[in-house]
């Protein structure tokens, strides 16, 4: 019932627009890094100087206006600049939906055309992730489309499809994030029971880490974690061809520990004002998330789940009150 929930506020166009208002006051701010790129560079040097790579995403969601494509346009170029310019160990993670791909397939083609191009002169990869089921299709059509030109772009198979083996074999030629998935999809094309979406992620990973380019394991799962560590000891798996990689404010210390043990690992880095959406499909994705939100956000006083769904409760209230005086 609370991942319904979470999955409901996440899409939700007004409490969006009211959480740009009120800016990171709900407990997001210890998993987004910032609301500006000056920000996530801090952030990002942080996360380097442990040896950890990142993976940057300027948030954004329901972009159904071509100006708001291009200034998201903008942002990505100015971040990919950035990451240039300051010599930092990051690439380019994101969304079709917030470049246009609900406004006009074209115009979304050319906008990640724009920004692969430069991040290719740079050296610097771009991942496309995946959405929901809805935009899966034109996503693959967008990412075979960049490849007749561009070889520094990969995306994310959900291992919740029932079709996440079909999509790890056509693709095995390219970098893959691999993701248990955080949109709610009915029984017909995605599995429902986390001990299935579990075995398939193990199963997809095992495939590609065997027969793939390059393999980012994304999981904060430790016993998935251990397993696949297991499993490219014993198929002498060399630590070129994978990565772990974890959201940025989860499982702190877990993160720190792969990564001192010598395994690539990469943070999962977002940021923007753009930050509900996200926020939410995250405490929707599982449960233990509330957990690691929780201890993260609130003191020993007030270290209680219930915060973190009061947050989203709360910024529907402070919005209403604003409204109601507005028309007063």
């Amino acid at each position: 019932m609370l991942k319904d929930i979470f999955m409901s506020l996440s899409q939700n166009q007004f409490l969006n627009s009211a959480a740009k208002k009120y800016g990171l006051k709900m407990g997001a701010q210890s998993v987004v890094a910032g609301t500006n790129i000056e920000e996530v560079i801090k952030s990002i040097k942080e996360l380097n100087s442990h040896g950890i790579s990142c993976t940057v995403d300027n948030l954004g969601e329901f972009v159904f206006k071509e100006e708001e494509a291009n200034a998201a346009k903008e942002q990505i170029l100015n971040v990919i600049e950035a990451i240039h310019e300051h010599k930092v160990d990051a690439h380019i993670s994101l969304k079709p939906t917030q470049l246009g791909l609900d406004i006009e397939y074209s115009f979304c083609l050319n906008n990640l055309r724009e920004i692969v191009d430069l991040a290719n002169r740079y050296g610097i990869f771009v991942n496309i992730d995946m959405e929901d089921y809805s935009h899966l299709s034109p996503t693959f059509d967008l990412l075979d489309d960049l490849s007749l030109e561009y070889d520094n772009v990969g995306t994310v198979i959900q291992s919740y499809f029932h079709q996440a083996q079909e999509y790890i074999e056509r693709y095995k030629n390219y970098r893959i994030r691999i993701v248990k998935g955080a949109y709610k999809e009915s029984p017909e094309i995605a599995y429902q029971d986390k001990n299935d979406i579990d075995a398939n992620f193990i199963k997809i990973s095992e495939w590609h880490l065997l027969n793939g380019k390059f393999t980012s394991i994304a999981t904060h799962d430790h016993r998935i974690i251990n397993y696949l560590k297991d499993f490219v000891k014993k198929n002498n798996i060399p630590n070129d061809k994978y990565e772990f990689q974890m959201l940025y404010g989860f499982r702190k210390e877990m993160q720190l520990k792969l990564a001192s043990e010598g395994y690539n690992f990469c943070t999962y880095v977002p940021f923007g004002n753009d930050w509900y959406g996200y926020f939410m499909r995250r405490l929707a994705e599982r449960p233990q998330n509330l957990n690691l939100v929780a201890k993260q956000v609130f003191n020993k006083k007030t270290n209680t789940i219930i915060g973190v769904a009061a947050g989203a409760f709360l910024l529907g209230k402070m919005t209403n009150k604003q409204t109601k005086k507005k028309r007063k």
